[in-house]
């Protein structure tokens, strides 16, 4: 289990780490460019700032900048120039030009030679024209970011501030933003991680009782139960099916120890009644004369231990997977019939009454004729085995609908109330299902299992006197 929360983990920690990635450069490259934008708005605000002072100190009358205008600015362009490393210049509509072209020749004369003047003509035009501009461009092999701005005098376009600079003293200096969000990620990833961890370790704590429950019932101890209260929906549904299925492994394990001791019961008895009347023959307790009788018991027990092994594999082969019906059509009333024949010796010794009630005849059904007959012989049987003398049995077929009824009634002793839910049930040892020496206890179980691999159904009915079973089968 720990292995598993480790691969959880280090799955999960790799998911993480992707989005983080994947989000932190998304988050770097929106903020670079937020960057770079406040510093255009920034150079866009110092040129019309100079261009609010040009306006203000132009007087209109041709003479263009006194020298203390040109003096100021001079210093406004250069703390520009400081900043920026950018070439400025201010014109108006006379033709008077001041620029710092030659101090930005002195610190940078490449960028100063790469501008080109078509293009520095074409910018002025457009913000004589009274526009704003702020364009990206190529100057060379580098790019810049030029920025114009117009002044006016009694609304008046009177001249232009232009700005141009390389785009990477914009794009400058941002190692500071790349270590923000790279310190920001690490504590988000860090956080998620943490968070994970602990969700993950709060689902695999109830796996990992599921894990100990189950290697538990691996060792047959079926008592493990799991919270059913705990968890989410899936959680909680699982841990109800896993104690679903842990009940019903718990009564299989039940049946097969209460199977393996009736078995053995079963077989002991008849084994021990051999065993002793064979030992007390050979060892002259009992009598010569009396071998005769002894040996009929020991054949007695004989045929009864070879009647429990025959069910035993009988119940055996119709409970495997792979148990099949040879579907045939015949007549129910018919197998009837010929099963109170078989019986009629047993029937005449007891002096029963037997009464057909066939409401239909003949009674055609689809089944499976050689189990189906095992069926009626193992309740007739019955009937007769707990039928008194001068007893009755009345055997009855009718139809409803798509299904055609079979019930085998006697007048003998019913079955008490407190035995009626458990007559199916192997070797159980009511006196009425089950009396040592008058059968295996099986019989029952036998037919169920039979009319149960039909789709069909048999139960015990409730009679005013005696006893009924009543089973279904499909009617043609």
């Amino acid at each position: 289990m720990n292995s598993l929360f480790a691969r959880i983990m280090a799955v999960v920690l790799s998911v993480i780490l992707a989005i983080t990635i994947s989000i932190s450069v998304l988050s770097y490259f929106s903020l670079r460019e937020q960057r770079i934008s406040a510093r255009l708005d920034y150079l866009a605000a110092e040129a019309e700032e100079i261009a609010y002072l040009a306006a203000d100190l132009n007087s209109g009358n041709g003479y263009f900048f006194s020298q203390n205008t040109r003096q100021y600015l001079n210093r406004m362009a250069q703390k520009v120039n400081d900043e920026f490393g950018a070439y400025i210049a201010v014109v108006d509509r006379w033709g008077n030009v001041m620029t710092n072209i030659q101090t930005a020749y002195s610190e940078d004369p490449d960028f100063v030679a790469s501008l080109s003047g078509d293009e520095i003509t074409e910018a002025l035009g457009q913000v004589l024209a009274g526009e704003n501009i702020r364009v990206r461009s190529m100057a060379g092999s580098d790019p810049t970011f030029t920025v114009g701005v117009p002044f006016t005098q009694y609304e008046t376009v009177t001249g232009a501030v232009f700005i141009q600079t390389k785009a990477q003293r914009i794009q400058s200096g941002m190692e500071d933003l790349l270590w923000q969000v790279v310190a920001i990620a690490l504590a988000a990833a860090a956080l998620g991680a943490v968070a994970v961890g602990v969700i993950v370790r709060s689902i695999m704590r109830p796996l990992g009782e599921i894990s100990e429950a189950a290697h538990a019932m691996g060792e047959g101890d079926f008592s493990r139960r799991l919270d059913e209260t705990r968890g989410d929906r899936e959680l909680r549904q699982l841990a109800r099916t896993f104690n679903g299925m842990s009940d019903k492994l718990a009564d299989v394990e039940n049946g097969r120890r209460e199977f393996v001791a009736n078995v053995s019961h079963e077989l002991r008895s008849p084994i021990t009644s051999i065993k002793g009347f064979a030992e007390g023959m050979a060892d002259g307790v009992i009598p010569a004369e009396e071998h005769p009788k002894y040996l009929r018991l020991v054949a007695e027990e004989s045929n009864r231990l070879s009647r429990l092994v025959g069910d035993l594999l009988q119940l055996s082969r119709l409970e495997r997977e792979d148990a099949t019906l040879e579907m045939t059509e015949f007549d129910m009333d018919e197998m009837l019939r010929r099963a109170i024949i078989r019986r009629m010796n047993d029937l005449d010794q007891k002096r029963i009454d037997v009464e057909c009630d066939f409401r239909v005849d003949p009674c055609l059904v689809e089944a499976d004729a050689e189990r189906i007959e095992q069926v009626v012989i193992n309740l007739l049987d019955n009937a007769i085995k707990f039928t008194g003398e001068e007893g009755k049995i009345t055997l009855t077929t009718e139809k409803q609908g798509d299904q055609a009824l079979i019930t085998v009634w006697d007048n003998g002793i019913s079955i008490p109330e407190e035995d009626r839910g458990r007559v199916f049930e192997r070797f159980f040892t009511a006196d009425r299902a089950h009396t040592s020496g008058k059968g295996t206890g099986l019989g029952l179980s036998i037919c169920q299992r039979i009319l149960e691999m039909h789709g069909q159904e048999i139960r015990l009915l409730d009679p005013e006197e005696g006893t009924a079973f009543r089973f279904t089968l499909a009617a043609k």
